[in-house]
């Protein structure tokens, strides 16, 4: 099963992709967490260039195709999503007809040095991936404070952040499995 994660921040040391490394140790084997690292060349969306998108559109929406379930880390810029991330859901959401997120499972968490742990972003998120077509888990994971939030290793800090992340990740991979055997019959 390969989850393809991706961090709402464009930030080379970013906490929320610490998260999704730390989600990655936490996979069960057969599974895998691919990180994507494309948000920052995807241009504005513009409906004029939906006909002949660039390139890095075509990469993203490729990833998501590629990916049997996706893991989104979103820090929070003033109470909401970042807008590289929005813009992402929005080229993932085109063309109408057949968008990349339709019908593919996801699953938000995120961090942030605050001490709400991006609860809004990651409802806000939630709100637009399913507005996109996705089947987002009804799951959040908020975790404050990140710059305290990981061990040096990379882990959570939190014994019971950490016993979260796992839960979210199996309820993730179980809607993976249904997809499987829902193509099996």
């Amino acid at each position: 099963m390969r989850v393809l994660g991706i961090s709402g921040s464009l930030r080379r040391d970013s906490y929320n992709t610490r998260l999704l490394r730390a989600a990655t140790a936490l996979l069960p084997p057969g599974a895998e967490l691919v990180e994507y690292d494309g948000l920052k060349a995807l241009p504005p969306f513009d409906e004029d260039d939906e006909a002949a998108p660039a390139g890095a559109v075509t990469a993203w929406r490729e990833a998501l195709s590629g990916a049997d379930a996706l893991l989104f880390a979103t820090p929070e810029y003033n109470s909401s999503i970042p807008g590289q991330l929005k813009n992402a859901v929005d080229w993932a959401s085109r063309p109408f007809t057949d968008p990349a997120l339709r019908n593919k499972p996801a699953a938000v968490v995120g961090t942030s040095t605050g001490m709400f742990g991006a609860v809004w972003a990651q409802a806000e998120l939630r709100k637009s991936l399913a507005a996109a077509g996705a089947r987002v888990i009804d799951r959040e994971l908020p975790i404050p404070t990140a710059a305290e939030a990981f061990t040096p290793e990379g882990a959570l800090a939190e014994h019971d952040a950490t016993l979260e992340l796992a839960s979210i990740l199996t309820d993730l991979l179980a809607e993976v499995a249904i997809d499987q055997a829902t193509k099996a019959a």
